[in-house]
């Protein structure tokens, strides 16, 4: 599957969730809003509310549990922000 991250080219199996596909092509899921370090899942079910990734459409997803789909687009920083906004 192809799909983006940032902008950038990058590619995951099938099946493969977003917060696979994004630590396979080393990136992280997010800047935590409430410190100074990236994020990349804790819980990995969807309960702690720490992988949540904006797409392209402007749709914020859990990356833990959301499939990654051919063409998608991952935003993991949005333009001129250092740290993703709060919920």
């Amino acid at each position: 599957m192809r799909f983006r991250i940032d902008g950038r080219p990058a590619e995951a199996l099938s099946g493969d969730t977003v917060l696979t596909a994004l630590r396979l092509n080393g990136a992280v899921a997010r800047t935590s809003e409430f410190g100074d370090g990236p994020r990349a899942g804790f819980c990995l079910m969807g309960a702690c509310q720490d992988c949540w990734i904006s797409m392209g459409d402007g749709r914020r997803v859990r990356a833990c549990e959301t499939p990654v789909e051919d063409g998608m687009d991952l935003i993991t920083t949005l333009p001129g922000e250092s740290q993703w906004p709060g919920a």
